[in-house]
């Protein structure tokens, strides 16, 4: 079975002078107001394409590492993500940057950076963001 998700964005204006609004559909959230000032100068109180980007590379991982521990044995008791996804106006998007901290009982670091990385490479997000470096810090709890 296939899941198609959906967000729609409604804009006003020109790209340096107008905003927008995008609506999660699928799971009828927001709607968040976007524009070009938060998106290349940074904003606590605008989302961002990136942001959204993050969003969806953090949880995605989370999920595949999750997924992997408990192949492995070893089913995690929480795990901590962050994306931070780097925006150049004029290049576009760059990179992508996992930092994970997971409590996971009778595993080692070194396995857990073994099982994280390769995680890392499974996420269906990481593959459709495979055009990018995608970096990986991960600790345990």
């Amino acid at each position: 079975m296939s899941v198609t998700s959906e967000a729609s964005t409604s804009w006003k204006g020109g790209l340096v002078d107008g905003s927008g609004e995008v609506a999660l559909e699928s799971s009828n959230q927001g709607p968040f107001a976007v524009n070009w000032k938060a998106r290349s100068e940074g904003s606590t109180s605008v989302t961002t394409p990136e942001e959204l980007v993050a969003a969806a590379h953090s949880s995605c991982f989370s999920m595949a590492l999750s997924a992997a521990l408990a192949t492995n044995g070893t089913p995690p008791t929480s795990i901590e993500t962050t994306a931070s996804v780097t925006f150049v106006p004029g290049t576009g998007i760059t990179g992508s940057h996992l930092n994970v901290e997971a409590s996971v009982p009778g595993l080692g670091a070194e396995d857990f950076a073994r099982i994280a990385a390769a995680a890392k490479a499974d996420c269906p997000v990481s593959k459709a963001l495979a055009g990018i470096e995608i970096t990986l810090e991960a600790s345990l709890a």
